[in-house]
């Protein structure tokens, strides 16, 4: 049997990184209560249930991606270190330095990073690809949001 520690240690960066934006945004969080809110907005109880489940996601993609072994294994694991650095200073520049015209454009440097990452992750381990699909697909849909509060609030 397989030790779960690298398991272990993936979901704890990947957490890690979600509370640590968690913890240095809650201030903020208020504040976005009160912006104009594109429609399709969820309510604000859906962020940090959704979040929970994509990091969780995440660490596992990323930990079949190292069981996996493969020769691509560095590179991937190194893109999705990048889109990780990229996702928690996206949260810090919408949340709590409201910057959203800028954020939008971070998005677009996430979201293409995400991209890189799944295909990457597709490579090595089809599962781990396709564990990060949910995560594309809805910081798609942050994009959308972060647009919306851009043009709704200047």
């Amino acid at each position: 049997m397989k030790s779960k520690k690298p398991l272990i240690i993936s979901l704890a960066v990947s957490m890690g990184v979600g509370g640590l934006s968690a913890l240095l945004t809650r201030s903020s969080m208020e504040k976005y209560a009160f912006l104009d809110q594109p429609p399709l907005a969820p309510p604000g109880w859906v962020f940090p249930v959704v979040w929970t489940v994509l990091f969780v996601l995440m660490g596992i993609a990323a930990w079949l991606v190292w069981e996996h072994d493969g020769p691509g294994r560095k590179s991937a694991l190194t893109l999705y270190g990048a889109q990780l650095g990229a996702n928690f200073l996206w949260t810090i520049i919408f949340f709590n330095l409201g910057r959203y015209g800028f954020a939008l454009g971070w998005l677009v440097l996430l979201w293409a990073l995400i991209l890189a990452t799944v295909l990457r992750f597709w490579k090595e381990n089809a599962a781990a690809g396709k564990l990060m699909l949910p995560y594309l697909l809805w910081v798609a849909f942050a994009g959308y949001l972060n647009a919306g509060v851009w043009l709704l609030n200047r």
